[in-house]
């Protein structure tokens, strides 16, 4: 049922923390935060069920769009541009298809930036200044073309994201975090205060990557913590930043606006991966034709395998990205499509039964895409895994000499993602009901233009907060 505005907010603002956790929001640095505090007692709050899978790419889009990952045809960063067994393609701006947010809103002005999946940027009623998948600043990152001017003379070396997060060099980490976030405020704040805007919004990279770079040392459930580190504050420091931004924005911004902060999934400490494509090989599903010695780690992409006797491999990253090999669809498959469901649902049960490191069940989830996608748009993987409740990440590579390792193979990674994301929405218009349940991502679209005086368009499957 849509509210009964008794005064429509002039403006929208929202700050999207990307990766921020309820848990340190809500509860564990809820003192150190006044202005997320203050915001939570005035407003609309919950924990925001993240997209499946739960990543940067594509949850900022679903949620934005309203619109299911599979109806958007991405199911991560990297998906499958064709049946061919390559590499697998990067999912920017271009990838996606239907019209998000700011595209219901050409009678309003919009400020659009470092929202993940605008790279290269595209026209709208206003500016945008794109995401960490920005090449560089000699690329198209911002719309109109002549914007690009006016962000490097505000911020000569306007910067997209984090160099090499994943590091020991932790001092280094920190130091490039905090620049960063500094020219990306500086940015912020000049937009936000030089010109007209009904619509605004800025995603903070910054709070993904410090979890990443520094959740062994704040998380004393981490089999790495260590009481008293000198990095144990870090991740607290960086979200009392986060707040003192937004009380920063929400100042400039005035009281007749409408304030949004928001992410677009949570935060789980990692320990450690599953092989997945190693498991692959070892149970008989994939078949190598040169089986790369245990401890030489092998990138799959490199790896020589027999495609006429494999079944099966897979993609690493935060979640398990599995495919079948069938004939009439791979180049060389050897599954006949009349067993693909029977051979989907064995390969099912064999995964579901892979323990840890220590032989204990990690309960993993496992998910077929047609049984959770309103459509299944583009090529989508046959399986998608959540490992260990996602405290286990997917592993490509070859090598390991076992099924599972404690060590990231593409660099130090301390934390994954989890599927609750959080939201605070404080509308001038209505008080506050406070702590609220059972809300996902895509509902802050059709959400945002109702309070805008729209009515969503049908195609948007989320509801209203």
């Amino acid at each position: 049922m849509f509210n009964v505005f008794r005064r429509k907010p002039k403006r929208v603002l929202v700050l999207g923390l990307d990766c921020a956790s309820p848990d340190l929001i809500f509860n564990q640095f809820k003192a150190d935060l006044p202005t997320f505090s203050r915001l939570m007692s005035a407003g609309t709050w919950g924990e925001l069920e993240s997209s499946i899978p739960c990543i940067t790419v594509p949850a900022w889009s679903s949620m934005l769009s309203s619109r299911d990952p599979g109806v958007l045809g991405v199911y991560g960063f990297r998906n499958r541009t064709d049946y061919s067994y390559k590499e697998l393609g990067v999912a920017n701006g271009d990838a996606i298809k239907v019209k998000r947010l700011w595209d219901y809103l050409p009678d309003k002005t919009s400020i659009i930036l470092n929202v993940p999946q605008t790279f290269p940027a595209r026209p709208l009623n206003g500016a945008m200044v794109t995401d960490f998948l920005t090449p560089n600043l000699d690329s198209a990152f911002t719309y109109p073309a002549a914007l690009k001017t006016e962000v490097l003379r505000v911020v000569p070396e306007y910067a997209f994201d984090v160099k090499n997060f994943r590091t020991d060099d932790k001092e280094r980490l920190l130091r490039d975090l905090y620049a960063m976030t500094d020219k990306q405020m500086k940015l912020v704040k000049h937009l936000l205060t030089v010109r007209d805007w009904d619509f605004f919004m800025h995603v903070n990279i910054g709070v993904d990557r410090v979890h990443h770079g520094f959740w062994r040392y704040h998380d004393p459930l981490h089999r790495l913590y260590t009481p008293g580190n000198p990095f144990e504050h870090v991740i607290r420091d960086y979200y009392k930043l986060m707040d003192t931004f937004a009380a920063e924005l929400i100042a400039a911004a005035g009281d007749d606006t409408l304030i949004l902060i928001v992410s677009d999934h949570g935060v789980a400490r990692m320990d450690g991966g599953i092989c997945i494509n190693e498991w692959l090989w070892r149970n008989g599903w994939l078949t190598l034709k040169t089986p790369p010695p245990a401890g030489q780690i092998t990138r799959f992409d490199d790896a020589d395998i027999d495609w006429s006797q494999t079944k099966a491999w897979a993609s690493g990253g935060y979640y398990g990205r599995v495919f079948l090999n069938v004939a009439g669809r791979e180049p060389h498959g050897i599954i006949p499509a009349a067993d693909y469901e029977s051979v989907r649902h064995d390969l099912a049960a064999a995964i579901r039964s892979i323990p840890g490191d220590q032989g204990q069940p990690l309960n993993h989830q496992i998910y077929k895409p047609a049984e959770i996608y309103q459509q299944v748009n583009g090529i989508a993987p046959d399986l998608m895994v959540y490992f260990g409740e996602l405290h286990w990440r997917a592993v490509g590579s070859f090598g390991h000499g076992q099924h599972f390792t404690l060590e990231n193979d593409t660099g130090p990674d301390d934390a994954n993602h989890a599927p609750q994301g959080m939201f605070i929405l404080v509308d001038p218009s209505e008080r506050g009901r406070g702590e609220v349940r059972g809300h996902q991502l895509m509902d802050i679209a059709p959400t945002l233009l109702t309070r805008m005086g729209i009515k969503p368009p049908a195609e948007m499957q989320g509801n209203m907060i």
